[in-house]
């Protein structure tokens, strides 16, 4: 624990990130800087809310980065590179039982299962969990909310599987496809890509099975919160509303508006991966963490054995911002 910490805080300090940006590198008041954990259909409400223009409507323009990996995220909120992380809450745990100065807090939740899936080498239309036994699977690094996530299935279900752990998280696909392992974990759309692609065969959900978990988070130190509660408050009107939108409407409709952000990806496959979404209802509608879901996700990390101690639902989760959006969109 004390090593992720320590990790954590001299990643800041050299915190590098591929820019993938909605707008212009201009700087101005209505900008905000967002580095996500990944790039993945799994997020679609973010995208879709630029898409859909309500970003413009909160007076608010949005750069998004790419970490690679929760830790990276967090490294970039700390360092000021970032001005919002977006990614597990687990990064914003590690930082509070650290202890910092100017504590990163969680204001909006966007997603609330595992959004991976299990993709193997052959089809088994009749798989089992215990088929894993014995068998060596990429699903994450330690300490981050996908590998542990899986972790925790495997232990619920009494699965001995071998992890390899040595893969950084956005390069496992390419080990996987270069023959490292004997199944992957895979976002969307790089598990439908995949498949598409005649290379492998998804087997299972990760998030089906594991149940609900605040998974993705939207995050940022208190002294940014306080002093731009506006953009906070836009920023979760406008995703709100794109999440509202996305499970009222057709799946191939919204994505027509979300290929665009996905360079080499196909519509037919970003419709595909929007359903698989949907079907194991992967968003939340109101952005505001629930104590009980936050109380679940620090037992999967204790059950990892990557927790030191528990930090309390208050000290870490702002929800009241999040919630008045929910009340106001869904009224």
């Amino acid at each position: 624990m004390k090593k992720k910490i320590l990790c954590l805080l001299l990643t800041a300090c050299m915190a590098a990130v591929l820019t993938f940006a909605f707008t212009g590198c201009k700087k101005n008041d209505k900008l905000i800087k967002i580095n996500e954990v990944t790039h993945s259909v799994f997020y679609a409400p973010l995208y879709l809310a630029d898409a859909l223009g309500y970003f413009d409507e909160e007076n608010i323009e949005i750069e998004l980065t790419n970490g690679g990996g929760a830790d990276n995220t967090m490294a970039a909120v700390l360092s000021g590179a970032a001005d919002i992380g977006f990614c597990g809450p687990e990064a914003a745990i590690y930082v509070a039982v650290g202890g910092t100065t100017d504590t990163p807090k969680v204001f909006g939740q966007l997603t609330k299962r595992d959004g991976s899936f299990l993709v193997g080498r052959t089809a088994q239309p009749d798989f089992k969990w215990s088929d894993l036994e014995g068998k060596n699977v990429l699903a994450g690094r330690p300490g981050g909310v996908p590998f542990m996530t899986f972790e925790y299935v495997c232990k619920t279900q009494k699965v001995n599987a071998n992890f390899v752990t040595n893969v950084n998280f956005n390069m496992m696909t390419a080990a996987f496809e270069g023959g490292t392992g004997d199944y992957c974990t895979m976002f969307e759309p790089a598990a439908s890509n995949y498949v598409a692609e005649g290379k492998g065969h998804i087997v299972a959900s990760v998030g089906k099975e594991s149940g609900e978990i605040p998974y993705t988070c939207f995050i940022a130190k208190d002294s940014y919160i306080n002093k731009h509660g506006d953009k906070i408050e836009g920023l979760l009107r406008a995703v709100t509303k794109a999440t509202k939108y996305l499970l009222a409407n057709d799946s191939a409709d919204v994505a027509k508006l979300l290929t665009p952000y996905f360079d080499g990806t196909s519509e037919a496959s970003v419709k595909t991966s929007l359903d698989s979404y949907k079907s194991i209802d992967a968003w939340v509608t109101d952005m505001a963490m629930k104590e009980a879901s936050f109380t679940r996700l620090q037992d999967v990390i204790e059950l990892a054995g990557e927790l030191e101690k528990r930090v309390a639902f208050g000290d870490l989760v702002l929800t009241e911002t999040a919630h008045k959006v929910y009340e106001e969109i869904y009224a």
